[in-house]
């Protein structure tokens, strides 16, 4: 089992540990409890272990799955990747296994859902796979309505709501705190409809009152912070361009991130773009989920998963 206490002496290199998700037919998620004996006994993880050395991470978590619960593995996508401490936690879909699942090392094992699994069950480097599997593929981002446009742009944000967007930020740089709430109620009860969440940009103390789903922060906002500006049972993320940037997002507690622009795009066409493989890079030390941002459309949803991205946000790409 990945083992986040078991970590390398000082100086010497990260212990790569990788961890998969097994979900069963009603969707709910397996997780494994730390036997008696062994560091942080009685915490509950994601089933994995160690990479050995020569090892790919594909073959360790096949390898650690057949060893801990006697199954036979298809690995699938990275969904995210953990630096905590002396580790990095690489944790992988399950596409598919063989074999009857039942624990071979005195583990206690359960299914449930990921909305129900509590933060103080489990190791800290385990808390931002179970964000990721909380928060969807596709996060919209609203453009501003045009004037005298308010009915258009309900009626578009429900068609969106309709081909399942569950995650939204609505953006109303300028706008008066009047006219933004306003706007932002309708949002907020269309969104609550169809079961997705709604984020007001940058001002959270006016989704606090409104009773928003939480907030998205542009980086000159969440550097002034030292610590998440809503509760934990609200949503904080964080527009970021750079290593630093998503490192303070992680440590002021937000729950994840943007990242861009991936990609050349004409809203920002002064900004030069990350290109995949340098955001890829990026998300070596970005201990949180993040979405790929800049220049996407639907069809770079896969390539963005390739990468280790949460997903895709955008604008024009997800809005109707």
């Amino acid at each position: 089992m990945p083992a986040v206490a078991e970590s390398a002496s000082a100086g010497s290199a990260r212990i790569r540990v990788v961890a998969g998700i097994v979900r069963d037919a009603q969707g709910r998620v397996l997780l494994a409890q730390r036997p008696p004996g062994k560091d942080m006994a009685g915490f509950w993880e994601f089933p994995g272990g160690k990479v050995e050395p020569g090892e790919t991470a594909e073959a360790a978590l096949a390898r650690e799955l057949h060893e801990e619960l006697g199954i036979r593995a298809r690995i699938g996508r990275r969904r995210i990747a953990v630096p905590f401490d002396r580790i990095v936690l690489d944790v992988h879909e399950v596409s598919a296994y063989e074999g009857t699942l039942h624990p071979r090392e005195n583990q206690r094992i359960a299914w449930i859902e990921p909305q129900r699994i509590e933060r103080a069950w489990l190791p800290a480097a385990d808390w931002p796979v179970v964000t990721s599997l909380r928060l969807p593929e596709r996060y919209l981002i609203t453009p501003v309505p045009a004037t005298g446009g308010v009915p258009d742009f309900l009626v578009r944000l429900e068609s969106a709501l309709a081909d399942g967007i569950r995650l939204v930020q609505l953006r109303l740089p300028g706008w008066p705190r009047a006219e933004s709430a306003a706007l932002a109620r309708p949002v907020r009860d269309l969104c609550r409809a169809h079961g997705a969440h709604v984020l007001l940009n940058a001002d959270f103390e006016l989704a606090g009152v409104l009773g928003l789903d939480g907030v998205h922060l542009p980086f000159h906002a969440a550097r002034t912070l030292r610590r998440r500006p809503m509760a934990g049972n609200k949503w904080v993320g964080v527009s970021c361009h750079n290593a630093g940037e998503l490192a303070h997002a992680a440590a002021i507690g937000a729950d994840f991130a943007t990242l861009s622009p991936v990609r050349p795009t004409s809203t920002h066409a002064q900004a030069v773009p990350l290109g995949w493989a340098c955001a890829a890079l990026l998300l070596a030390e970005a201990s949180l989920p993040v979405y790929a941002l800049g220049g996407l459309d639907r069809t770079d949803l896969c390539t963005s998963h390739e990468h280790g991205f949460q997903g895709i946000a955008a604008i024009r790409a997800l809005w109707p």
